[in-house]
This record gives C-alpha cells, sequence and structure tokens, in this order.
C-alpha cells in the first residue's frame, strides 16, 4: 500500500512539473483583444548583397509600411541592423518590428494595401520587378510576433 502511495505521488508530482514547465517553456500571450500586438520581421541577405536589399526595401516596401502606420492600422515601424556579427546560422542583417493596433489587424489581410500599393507605384511592372529581385537576394526571412513580459511597477 506504501508503495502504490509512493508511486502515485510521484506520477501526481511529475504531471505537476511537466505542466508547470510546459507553462513556463510556452510563449506568454499577448496582451488583450484591443492591445498593441508587436512582430518582429527578421531579414538575412545573401551575403554581399545587403545594401542592395536595405535600398530596395526603403524605396518599395517602407513608404507602404508608413502609409499603413497613417492610417492608424499600424502603431509604428522600426527597423534595425545589429552592430555586430553572430554567427551564420544564427545571423539576421535586418530586423523590422512593426507594433499593430491589435492581433486582429496584425493577422487579417489588409483590404487597402493593393490600391495603396498602385497609389505608391503608379508603375507596377516595375514596382514588381523590383521586390521580385528584393526577394530573390534573400537567404531567409522569419516573423517573430513578441510579448513584452517587463514586470509592471
Amino acid at each position: 500500500m506504501r508503495r502504490i502511495l509512493l508511486v502515485l505521488l510521484a506520477a501526481i508530482f511529475a504531471g505537476t512539473l511537466t505542466a508547470s514547465s510546459a507553462v513556463a517553456q510556452g510563449a506568454p500571450p499577448q496582451g488583450g483583444a484591443d492591445q498593441p500586438y508587436t512582430v518582429e520581421y527578421y531579414y538575412k541577405v545573401q551575403w554581399g548583397h545587403q545594401q542592395e536589399f536595405l535600398d530596395l526595401f526603403l524605396k518599395n516596401h517602407y513608404p507602404l509600411l508608413q502609409r499603413i502606420v497613417a492610417t492608424g492600422r499600424m502603431l509604428s515601424v522600426k527597423i534595425e541592423s545589429p552592430a555586430y556579427h553572430t554567427t551564420e546560422d544564427g545571423r539576421w542583417d535586418y530586423r523590422v518590428t512593426i507594433r499593430f493596433k491589435n492581433s486582429t489587424v496584425a493577422t487579417t489581410a489588409n483590404p487597402e494595401e493593393e490600391a495603396l500599393m498602385k497609389e505608391l507605384w503608379p508603375d507596377q511592372a516595375t514596382y514588381k520587378k523590383e521586390e521580385q529581385r528584393r526577394f530573390e537576394i534573400l537567404a531567409a526571412h522569419w516573423d517573430l510576433p513578441v510579448t513584452d513580459i517587463t514586470p509592471k511597477k
């Protein structure tokens, strides 16, 4: 009987550790439905093409992001580059951090985006060619929703 009780307690304890470990390892949810939602977009460019990528990004994508900020759908856009190098597998060249109005606008298509692109770039053939080139010189790209977990004072 004592042995069964010890096995049972060990199983319960192990289950508790597993459950709490899962919570600790999982990403905390972002704020409520009407709270800002932040996503970091990472770009790893083929060696030797970093400046070309940045020039194309600033010409053909950043103005669109600025216009979307002006509509209120996005709250802010920040572009960063690392000051030092990392290992090749962890390397990224540019990080674009976007704070969206909320998670809904971050995860649904913007119905105005196509019209904004045509307004900003009337020469759609050139725009599409340059955007194709921007993606041709990418080695990798990933999106990472992030949560601010700084304790409140």
